[in-house]
């Protein structure tokens, strides 16, 4: 694959590149100070692929009139249950890296307007699924992880759906 293809634009969306070195990876850097495993290329690709499946990098609010919000489409319900864990006295650590992303704004609004608080919240998510993560570059797997972990059995994606939406955008040499 040229290197091109990595840093198109998706039509009427972000630019992948930007999104994956300009917030993602310094996110979840930052989280990795609670635990490298929060960070790494592996949490790297997973949350990116998440992006790609979920929104494309383009849709704000689910498609069809749903509630999940933001470039992970996060629900709502989903995002109230993280912010119950990160209120654990276990997670205090934890729940003030992820706050230094937020602002006064209503936190499920965040999850459309602040990328990097959208972006902890992806990743805690993820976190607190006992399966480890997909190593990276194993794409089919981290395709099976979101439809297992992130989309559901209910979800209307597909594995099939997830590597069409990362085709072209998971450049190993990025």
């Amino acid at each position: 694959m040229s290197p091109a293809l990595h840093t198109q634009r998706i039509p009427g969306g972000l630019n992948s590149r930007d999104v994956r070195l300009r917030v993602i990876r310094p996110v979840l850097w930052g989280l990795g100070v609670f635990h490298p495993r929060l960070g790494g290329l592996a949490a790297e690709e997973q949350v990116f692929g998440i992006a790609l499946a979920e929104s494309r990098l383009r849709d704000l609010k689910q498609r069809g009139g749903g509630p999940a919000l933001g470039l992970y489409q996060c629900e709502p319900a989903t995002h109230d249950d993280i912010l119950r864990y990160l209120a654990r006295p276990d997670k205090a650590k934890l729940a003030r890296l992820v706050a230094r992303h937020a602002t006064a704004a209503n936190r499920e609004d965040q999850l459309i307007t602040n990328l990097a608080y959208a972006t902890c919240i992806c990743r805690v998510h993820l976190w607190r699924i006992p399966d480890p993560l997909p190593k990276p570059g194993d794409h089919r797997s981290q395709a099976h992880y979101w439809k297992r972990h992130y989309n559901t059995a209910k979800g209307k994606g597909t594995v099939e759906h997830y590597l069409a939406a990362i085709d072209g955008h998971m450049d190993p040499a990025v």
